[in-house]
């Protein structure tokens, strides 16, 4: 069984397609076909449906490719290691943040990054602060950012704080608090809302802020991105509440200082085992000191809250 196979396995899982699986892999369709052939042989089950219409997994090939992923991955990491023992760094690179991280200017240090180690493939994925730690956590991310509530920490991974922030309402240019210096929880709970769904991470931290002083509000829509609750604002149709630091990238709204809004802190966060090219990102970054790394691992992981890892948007 060759790594070649393997990688060729997944091309046609992840296309539904042999011609787009050559494609991808940069060979005829011909020759992936009889690697494929001789890997079912080897293997004595066939690892996908062929018709006219469509390519699908058998269930033994769903068996079989999160096996050949691993393998892929474990052959990636290991030419990655020994091109870093002699000073090269290569490899993938997954990035993980949320969608208002602004403590760090991400596409510029990726833009360096990516000027220092040429040979790294990049991946970048949006995500709430909660789903990213689990993903760090797993291995499938290898450097997230994430915004928290003062009162929380990321746990299981190696993080160092980045930035402080607090919240501050979003409105339309022509809504009546658009020319008020300050607001406060009591006088927002009487507009109507833009947030993240319910339950999300996201969403939490305003959703506490308001019952800790014993208001309500009405949340009338939810979206899954920062970018459209602005455009919801701008529109006049409801208010939102958005980090300080973030909102300043948002055109056609005003902000206003929240006087008892709620503060949140941006974390990067990474493996306890770092690739290579996550370690070199980290320098980019210069919030990785060798020496400080037994410092900024948790030391309280067990039992915790979930609140523990939500996220502050």
């Amino acid at each position: 069984m060759e790594l070649q196979q393997m990688r060729y396995v997944v091309a046609v899982a992840e296309t539904n397609s042999f011609t787009r699986a050559a494609e991808r892999c940069l060979v005829v369709q011909s020759a992936l076909s009889h690697q494929i052939a001789r890997l079912e042989g080897e293997l004595g089950a066939r690892l996908f449906e062929r018709t006219s219409r469509r390519v699908r997994l058998t269930p033994a090939g769903a068996a079989f490719l999160p096996a050949a992923r691993q393998c892929l991955d474990a052959a990636e990491r290991a030419a990655a290691e020994v091109a870093a023992a002699v000073g090269e760094v290569r490899g993938r690179l997954a990035v993980g943040l949320i969608p208002t991280v602004a403590a760090v200017d991400v596409p510029g240090a990726l833009s360096e990054f990516r000027q220092r180690y040429p040979h790294v493939r990049i991946s970048l994925c949006v995500g709430a602060s909660e789903d990213l730690v689990e993903q760090v956590r797993q291995g499938a991310v290898d450097v997230a950012f994430l915004g928290l509530p003062t009162t929380a920490r990321p746990q299981g991974v190696a993080a160092r704080e980045l930035a402080r922030d607090r919240l501050v309402a979003v409105v339309a240019p022509d809504h009546p608090l658009a020319d008020e210096p300050v607001v406060d929880l009591r006088r927002l709970s009487s507009e109507v809302f833009v947030d993240l769904p319910a339950g999300t991470a996201g969403r939490v931290q305003s959703d506490l802020a308001f019952s800790a002083a014993g208001l309500g509000r009405d949340v009338a829509f939810e979206v899954t991105t920062a970018d459209f609750i602005a455009r919801l604002v701008a529109q006049g149709l409801c208010v939102a509440m958005l980090p300080a630091a973030y909102a300043p990238q948002l055109a056609g709204v005003v902000t206003i200082e929240v006087t008892d809004a709620p503060a949140r802190v941006e974390y990067v966060i990474w493996g306890r085992t770092s690739t290579p090219a996550a370690t070199a990102f980290l320098d980019v970054l210069d919030v990785l000191d060798v020496r400080d790394v037994p410092d900024v691992l948790d030391r309280h992981e067990g039992t915790q809250h979930p609140s523990a890892i939500y996220a502050g948007g």
